[in-house]
C-alpha cells in the first residue's frame, strides 16, 4: 500500500497529551475549536505540530487547524 509523504505518528497515547480531533465537517467543530482559541500548535502524544501541519493516524489524515486536529482523509492515496 503506498502513503501519503506526511510524519506517521501512530494512534493517540492516552498517557499523552492530544489535541482534541474532530470531523471536518462535525457540527462541534466550532464549539471545540473555540476552546482552543487560535492556538498556533497542535499536540500528538506530546509532541507540538504548527497550524497547517498534516499527520498520518493510522490510516487517518489530520491537519493541525489552531490547536485542534481536524479529520481531512485517507493516508492512503489509492483509497481517499
Amino acid at each position: 500500500m503506498n502513503r501519503i509523504n506526511v510524519p506517521h505518528v501512530g494512534a493517540p497515547d492516552p498517557e499523552r497529551e492530544t489535541s482534541p480531533i474532530i470531523d471536518e465537517f462535525d457540527e462541534s467543530a466550532d464549539v471545540i475549536k473555540q476552546q482552543q482559541p487560535g492556538e498556533p500548535v497542535c499536540l500528538f502524544n506530546g509532541k507540538s505540530y504548527q497550524h497547517g501541519s498534516q499527520v498520518c493516524s493510522g490510516d487517518v489524515l489530520l491537519r493541525c487547524d489552531y490547536g485542534a486536529w481536524v479529520k481531512m482523509g485517507s493516508c492512503d492515496p489509492d483509497n481517499p
